[in-house]
This record gives C-alpha cells, sequence and structure tokens, in this order.
C-alpha cells in the first residue's frame, strides 16, 4: 500500500510568492564576506562579530537583533512578525516573533520542493537490514497532503489533538506534518509504551488516533493495534482510529477503524496550508516527571522550528547532501526534533532507523552507516555502552569513512564509552558532541565553536547561541566563579523552550520556573570548570534515565505501590536500568527470588517492557531522617558502589539499616554476575 501511495508524482498548486523565497540565496551573498558570514550569513546584520564566541555575545546580549534576523532569514513567514519577543520569566511569560504566521509543514516541505522536489527527505530504514525505502520531498509533500485531507474530512479542525501511536516509517512522519499542514496538535506515543499508560495520554481531550496494525522491531511483531484496542476501552472520547498497514496481518476491526491508506487514495495531493500563529500549538509531548502524573510539554509553532533548525545545523555541522542519522524514535523529544523538524527544515535527508542496535547482531548500526553512507550519526550512551561490550570487531567489519560527526544524547557519556565511541567508531577523526537538553532541543554542546576548538570526552561544555546558563546554590544565588557545582539554571528564555504543561500551568510555574525565580530550573546539576566549561552532574530531582528515556520515579512507584524508591547509576556498565528497593508487608509470603518476575512483568503491562527494573533488592528498612524522609541519595551512592561517600549521616535514625543494604546490593549484584 505505501508503494501505491507513493507511485504518482504530486503536484502541488503554485505558492503564494510569501512562500517562494530562494533557500540559501543569502548563504551565497555572504562568501565574499568572510567564513563567518559563510558560517551564518546573518551575521551580516550584527555589530561585526570576529568569531564564533562573537556571534554567541550577540546572541545573548542582543537577543531582539540575533533571533530577529534568524528568524527572518531562516523561516518562510506567511504574515511578518512584527516583534521578536515578549518574555519575563519572573511572571513565567514566554512568547516568540509577535504578530508572524506561518506554516510549519511549508517550511518543512513545500519551499523545498519548489527546489529540490527530487532530494531525499527521508530514507526508512526498516527492521531488516538492506529494505531501506527512499522518500523523496514531492513524494512526502503528497503523503502529507493526502494524510491532511483524509483528517479534514473525518472531522479534525484546526485546535483538535491527534495521538500518533506508531514506529518509525513515512507515514508516521507524514501524520505528524499533516497535523502540522492543517493546524491540528499533535501527540506521538512511544510505540512501546502499554495500554495504560497510551490511555493517560490519550485523555487530554483527544478524539483522532494513528496507529498501524502491527510493529516490527528487532525482529518481533508487536501488535499495536490490539494496544490501541485496549486503551481505546478507557477513553470514551475517542471518535476514530485511523490504522495504517505495516504488515499484512489482518486485526479484529471496531466501530472506531478507518483503513487510512485507502481514505488517503481518495483525496487530492494538494491540502491548502493553515496560517498558523507563531505561538499556537504545534504539538504536545508527554515527559515523565518526579511527581506523578506524565505532563503534557506545549511546544508552540515558530521558535520551536527555528531552534530545531539552528541546533540541528550548527551543533553537528550539518551540510546540504549530508545524511543525517539520528536513531531515536519519533515517539521521543530526540526523533521529533532530530528526525524530522530540524533536518527537514533544513532541508536535508533524514534517517528513519526502526531496528534495535543489536538485530540481526551487533554490528547493525554500523553496517547501517556504510550502506547508507551516514554522515552524521547520534545515539544514546546506553546504546553505545551495551555496543563496546561486544568488542571492536562489529564495527570495524563495516567502512564507516562517511561519519563525519558523531553525537551523544539522552544522558552524560561516561569517559570510557566516549573515547571508545572517539577512537573504534570514529577512528579519531570524528569529533563526539555530548548534547545536553531540554525539552525542545539542544542547549549545551561541544558547538558550535571555532574550528580546531578542543573538545573534552564526556562533556557538554558549551551554551548553544541564545542560552545563558547560571549555576545557583540551595539558596538561590548566582554563582559566579569557575570550578564550582550548583543547580543548572537558565536565565533568559529562549525561542526553543516549552511553553507549558497542558491545562497545568501552575504546575509548569512550579516545575521550571518558581524554584528560582527569574530563572528557569532544568532539574539538573552542572560543574563549571576553570575554563567555563559545563559538564553536568546529574538530575537533581527524582527522574531517572532508562536506555534514554526518562521515567519518572514516582510513575514508577504508583504502578507498584508497594515500592518506595527507585535510582538508577549512570556509572556502572552493570547497573543501566531500574533499581528498585522494596519493603515488604508482613506476612507477604515473597522472597527476593519469587518478587523479581511478578514485580517486572507489572511494570511492563502498566508502562513499557523497557522500564522492567533490571535489580530488585528486598529489604527491611530503608533509610530514613528522623523526620521520616528517605535518603534517596544515601541510595544512589550505594547503588553506584560509593558507600564509602555516603556524606552526613547525622540526621539518619537508623544506621544498621544502611549497613543491610549495602551488604544487600553487593549480593545481589555479584548474583547477577554469575547468572
Amino acid at each position: 500500500m505505501m508503494a501505491r501511495l507513493l507511485a504518482r508524482a504530486c503536484c502541488p498548486k503554485a505558492l503564494p510568492q510569501a512562500f517562494r523565497r530562494p533557500l540559501g540565496s543569502a548563504a551565497a551573498q555572504a562568501w565574499s564576506h568572510g567564513p563567518l558570514t559563510a558560517y551564518m550569513p546573518e551575521a551580516l546584520a550584527f555589530p561585526r562579530p570576529k568569531d564564533h564566541q562573537g556571534l554567541y555575545k550577540v546572541s545573548v546580549e542582543q537577543g531582539d537583533t540575533f533571533w530577529g534576523a534568524l528568524g527572518r532569514s531562516r523561516l518562510t513567514w506567511i504574515t511578518p512578525f512584527h516583534s521578536v519577543q515578549d518574555c519575563d520569566l519572573h511572571q513565567g511569560r514566554v512568547s516568540w516573533f509577535l504578530g508572524g504566521q506561518l506554516n510549519v509543514a511549508v517550511n518543512c516541505l513545500d519551499r523545498h520542493v519548489h527546489i529540490a522536489p527530487d532530494k531525499v527527505a527521508l530514507i526508512w530504514e526498516k527492521d531488516e537490514p538492506g529494505e531501506e525505502v527512499r522518500v523523496t520531498y514531492r513524494e512526502l509533500l503528497e503523503l502529507t497532503c493526502r494524510l491532511g485531507n483524509t483528517l479534514k474530512r473525518q472531522g479534525v479542525k484546526r485546535g483538535d489533538r491527534v495521538t500518533i501511536y506508531m514506529p518509525p516509517c513515512p507515514l508516521a512522519v507524514a501524520s505528524m506534518l499533516a497535523c502540522a499542514r492543517i493546524g491540528a496538535v499533535h501527540t506521538v506515543v512511544f510505540a512501546g509504551f502499554s495500554a495504560e499508560s497510551l490511555a493517560d495520554r490519550i485523555r487530554d481531550g483527544k478524539k483522532t488516533v494513528i496507529t498501524v496494525n502491527q510493529g516490527l522491531r528487532g525482529g518481533k511483531v508487536i501488535e499495536l493495534k490490539k494496544t490501541v484496542d485496549q486503551a481505546v476501552k478507557q477513553c470514551p472520547g475517542v471518535k476514530r482510529v485511523l490504522v495504517s498497514m505495516r504488515t499484512d496481518s489482518k486485526f479484529p476491526i471496531t466501530a472506531q477503524d478507518v483503513p487510512l491508506e485507502e481514505e488517503m487514495m481518495k483525496e487530492d495531493v494538494c491540502c491548502e496550508p493553515a496560517a498558523m500563529d507563531s505561538e499556537d500549538m504545534l504539538f504536545l509531548l508527554y515527559t515523565s516527571g518526579s511527581t506523578g502524573k506524565p505532563k503534557g510539554l506545549v511546544h508552540s509553532q515558530a521558535g520551536y522550528l527555528l531552534f530545531a533548525a539552528l541546533t540541528h545545523k550548527y551543533v553537528f555541522d550539518y551540510q546540504d547532501r549530508d545524511i543525517f542519522g539520528c536513531m531515536a524514535d519519533i515517539g521521543w523529544i530526540t526523533g521529533h526534533t532530530y528526525v524530522v523538524y530540524g533536518p527537514l527544515c533544513n532541508g536535508g535527508t533524514t534517517v528513519l532507523f526502526e531496528s534495535t542496535p543489536v538485530h540481526p547482531n551487533p554490528g547493525r548500526y554500523w553496517e547501517t552507516v556504510e550502506r547508507l553512507k551516514i554522515n552524521q550519526f547520534y545515539g544514546a550512551p546506553t546504546a553505545i555502552r551495551l555496543l563496546l561490550r561486544y568488542g571492536d570487531e562489529w564495527v570495524k567489519k563495516y567502512d564507516r569513512s562517511s561519519l563525519k560527526v558523531l553525537g551523544s544524547v539522552g544522558e552524560p557519556i561516561n569517559k570510557e564509552a566516549c573515547e571508545w565511541y572517539f577512537r573504534v567508531v570514529g577512528e579519531t577523526r570524528c569529533p563526539v558532541v555530548d548534547t545536553w537538553w531540554q525539552t525542545g532541543g539542544i542547549c549545551i554542546s561541544p558547538r558550535p565553536s571555532n574550528p580546531g576548538a578542543e573538545i573534552l570526552p564526556g562533556m557538554a561544555m558549551r551554551p548553544f547561541f541564545g542560552i545563558r546558563p547560571s549555576l545557583l546554590d540551595d539558596k538561590g544565588n548566582v554563582l559566579l566563579e569557575n570550578n564550582i557545582s550548583g543547580a543548572l539554571c537558565i536565565s533568559e528564555a529562549w525561542p526553543g523552550m516549552a511553553r507549558t504543561i497542558y491545562n497545568d500551568h501552575k504546575r509548569f510555574l512550579e516545575t521550571y520556573l518558581t524554584p528560582y525565580p527569574g530563572f528557569f530550573f532544568t532539574g539538573d546539576g552542572a560543574y563549571r570548570t576553570s575554563e567555563g566549561y559545563y559538564q553536568l552532574t546529574g538530575r537533581l530531582d527524582d527522574t531517572i534515565n532508562i536506555s534514554g528515556h526518562r521515567l519518572g520515579t514516582a510513575e514508577v512507584e504508583d504502578a507498584l505501590r508497594s515500592m518506595l524508591c527507585v535510582v538508577l547509576s549512570n556509572l556502572m556498565v552493570l547497573l543501566l536500568g531500574a533499581y528498585v528497593f522494596v519493603v515488604l508487608k508482613k506476612d507477604s509470603g515473597y522472597t527476593q527470588e519469587t518478587l523479581a518476575a511478578e514485580l517486572q512483568e507489572l511494570i511492563s503491562k502498566k508502562i513499557a517492557k523497557y522500564a522492567a527494573p533490571e535489580y530488585i533488592q528486598v529489604t527491611h528498612r530503608l533509610p530514613k531522617t528522623r523526620s521520616g524522609k528517605i535518603m534517596r541519595r544515601v541510595l544512589r551512592k550505594i547503588v553506584e558502589d560509593k558507600a564509602s561517600e555516603l556524606g552526613d549521616l547525622t540526621t539518619l535514625d537508623d544506621h544498621e539499616a544502611v549497613q543491610q543494604i549495602i551488604e544487600g546490593r553487593k549480593r545481589l549484584v555479584e548474583g547477577h554476575k554469575s547468572c
């Protein structure tokens, strides 16, 4: 069916003149002004910065000038904006490019179709190697328009919310862009979440779900439609489920089901783009927090798209004709920004990776690099550490000469993995950029920087354009000196930041803006070196990171009910999953051995399989202060095998409990080693 949808070349109507500005004309004009303006043509509008550091200084000291020039140059507008920003972090007010109207799908598709219609936009790397599908910008525009018209015919209107529960595939990208084209708001849910988690993410007023009959991942079939059916039973507001056929397997039809490809074939290949205000919602993305229910972070149109495009280009030194390989699933913000919106806004070629790093063998990533000639490779430290364990031979078996930049995302990459990534995968010629995020995109990374500037292993290092980091102590004082640690905050609003939590702006303020008034609180701690570089030191809240996916401890605790604490070690290779401490009720009848399988099954059902804890330790008591508060930092140190660094224990009410946990952890880890 996909072949039929791509068989006819689309013939979009002529774009309005405002949409037809040639791309790259400013860059071509800038070459005569030197390398800095060739790097960023808009520098012609700035007060003569001499180098990359000068550009950064303009971006934080003259934000209106910097972002105004980039917004006008890098995006195509229906109605130009009249003001660059109206932001006040004290009041929680963040607005960019006021008065401007644009369409994100036009910026990602139409303007490229009118210049290079046959350029490849997507390379769909299917689960089985060697079965990739290439989709041109012309074909992707046709898919998007057909799908947009299908949604409108099904009753989806501007401002409606559409849930997308699909694996990485061209129709999933077209679904996102179709929503953007008609002014609907998409919510993409990782196609691995359970029915209960999916239902939680559907409930916020959504009537439409787009899914596939089955997914394929790692050689396994995933029954996505069955999961949707179970979720929809808990969501009476759902009116329609549009189902695409990823496999030939039939499925039970419900009254809400709509055969997606069949309906798309009935529609026209032209779909009028909606004129969206800069601050209209583009998408909701649910992220786990430490306080219970997953929160739907809201991203707007213009600011997010501009920040996605800029970070994609400058962090990875993306050039025209490069092939960009981000391995993230589109259900995560990394996939939104660096599989879909950033690369497509830049007119690039982006890879949709459907499989796993070890299917059919641990050489899968590198075989894909060789076959597709990937230039920038962006992966998670969890995957890099996993592949490191298989040795160098699986890497060296394949030609990786196309690689120019290696990226790391999801959590700080440890030094051993970073050095292996650089030395073996990149053959010591590809810089490794360790990227630190906030929800819209990369905020700190080794690039952009002057050519030849040092890149230190496992360190994010430098703030991106427009990002002004600050370290604060526990009393809210700004720490100005170097060689110091503190709570990492950002002192000024930036275009790509989230705007609110859907239907709960109070929670947004309490989470991000109230802890340190006048600053955006990231939830992370950081160390600033003597050179002024930033080294992330980990979360300051109780959110953990599993396989690159953020997961709130409260969400896991709520699922298990009897669980009292979850911690994660980013430092020990054996401790890559959740580490669970459980205090059993008296006479429960469970032992540590009998409990593990049942809890893992429960978490897999209620959240997702990836969240199932790897280590479950039964203990009689947890370390608490005399006021009854669990000392989570103590548990973290124990899990990280740093029992000698427990710090001040003067408020601990039972020192014997700590020793018992240390001994129990040792037995548990040694038991796993022997298995």
